[in-house]
């Protein structure tokens, strides 16, 4: 036998009632009379018997496996650590020199936030608004920044290396002494960007313009 017509087998034993035998016995008056017997069949009722135990035995070490998720801390759950503000109202917001790593600032609108010096690796800025902020000396490294706006900040110092920044927009940006690595962004931004990019990180030694790939 297969394994999966077993695993039907299975399922039926389970799930189908116990099989019966239906004998039409003829009155005297002409009418008929179904009767419905059971017919005792001790291989099917242990067999039923060992679907339910194992089904039991399933759900216990179902039990089993949730309690040890909740109990345990930290290094089974979600790896997001950080403070959640998807979708807030940050304009003017101060965040310089705090530890915002693995945050999430996803369709946040954030004109002229104070980021600077802050560590913001791994963290989610996707669809979210960022015009004139802040984020001279910012660790920006691995971030999440597709389309979203930045135009007009200041990234001076930045470590922008392995960004994802597709759709975004760095009009009129700042990046001196930025350093973007391996990042992703739009060919026309990096075009614009390497106009006036000029210097080098003072943290990764990298040099803008040859990060910018210009």
């Amino acid at each position: 036998m297969t394994p999966a017509l077993a695993r039907q087998r299975r399922a039926l034993l389970c799930d189908v009632p116990r099989p019966v035998e239906r004998r039409l016995v003829q009155s005297e008056g002409g009418c008929g009379l179904v009767m419905t017997l059971q017919r005792w069949n001790p291989g099917w009722s242990a067999a039923r018997r060992q679907c339910w135990v194992g089904r039991l035995v399933g759900a216990v070490f179902a039990l089993a496996l949730v309690s040890v998720v909740l109990l345990t801390p930290g290094a089974v759950r979600a790896e997001f650590s950080g403070v959640d503000y998807t979708l807030t109202n940050q304009n003017g917001a101060d965040f310089h020199g705090q530890d915002l790593a693995n945050t999430s600032f996803a369709g946040a609108a954030g004109r002229q936030a104070n980021f600077a010096g802050a560590q913001l690796h791994g963290a989610i800025l996707t669809q979210a608004a960022f015009p004139e902020a802040d984020f001279s000396g910012a660790d920006l490294s691995g971030v999440l920044m597709d389309k979203v706006d930045f135009s007009g900040a200041d990234f001076t110092g930045a470590n922008l290396s392995g960004v994802i920044a597709s759709g975004s927009s760095f009009a009129g940006a700042i990046v001196t002494d930025a350093d973007f690595s391996d990042a992703l962004i739009d060919r026309n931004d990096q075009r614009a960007l390497c106009r006036d990019a000029e210097g080098t990180n003072p943290v990764t030694g990298v040099d803008t313009r040859t990060s910018l790939g210009c």
